[in-house]
């Protein structure tokens, strides 16, 4: 862990669970939290503000919801890693979060410990799912993948392709798959967008889950 702290931005209506994860996180040294908003508007606003290097997100809120909160936060190009901390468990709720450029999707109920360990990984640049939703997201890609007459086929991918692939499969961002490879962002983006489309498939999370099932990211 580097020596400053990752900063958290916490985005949520309710003021006792906002105070709970504070007081969580406090005990961490790694990790602080910088600021708090009760509502979407405010959030995005202090988002643009602080730039934080985790923002921690609640999916339904009066007004504005999570998923629109992000959309508009990734439309500003806000490289805060977002995690959404909501009580759905709903299927489409997390595709389409995850969609829309969450980098995670964590539940309420989970236990405070596996909520610190999540957050570390996050702060690292991996992706975090809460372990029940693995599955459920899986099905629901399944489902929504083309013909099996278009599986990917990871052959057609050049070989640096292959390595983000399975730095994706992961949990990487693309700023850490560009550290690891000595390449920039940038560069990262053009190989995502292409091995989107030579696989045939939608998103990066799409990407993991299929890598994992072939068993790709034990390469």
């Amino acid at each position: 862990m580097s020596e400053t702290p990752a900063s958290i931005l916490l985005i949520d209506d309710h003021p006792l669970l906002r105070q709970g994860i504070k007081q969580l996180i406090s005990m961490e040294q790694d990790m602080e939290v910088v600021g708090e908003a009760s509502n979407a508007a405010d959030g995005i606003r202090m988002a643009t503000e602080i730039e934080p290097d985790l923002i921690l997100m609640d999916l339904n809120m009066p007004e504005m919801d999570g998923i629109e909160a992000l959309k508009r936060l990734r439309a500003q190009n806000i490289s805060s890693r977002i995690i959404m901390f909501t009580v759905s468990d709903q299927e489409d709720d997390v595709v389409a979060a995850l969609r829309a450029g969450a980098d995670g999707y964590l539940l309420k109920d989970m236990e405070p410990d596996d909520m610190i360990a999540q957050l570390h990984q996050a702060a690292v640049g991996k992706m975090v799912i809460s372990d029940r939703l693995t599955t459920l997201l899986a099905e629901a890609l399944r489902s929504n993948k083309p013909q099996q007459a278009s599986r990917p086929d990871f052959d057609s991918l050049t070989p640096r392709e292959k390595d983000i692939l399975k730095l994706i499969a992961e949990g990487l961002s693309n700023k850490m798959i560009g550290r690891k490879l000595d390449i920039s962002d940038g560069t990262v983006k053009v190989h995502v967008k292409h091995l989107l489309k030579k696989l045939s498939l939608r998103s990066r999370v799409e990407v993991a889950v299929w890598a994992v099932e072939e068993g790709l990211h034990k390469g």
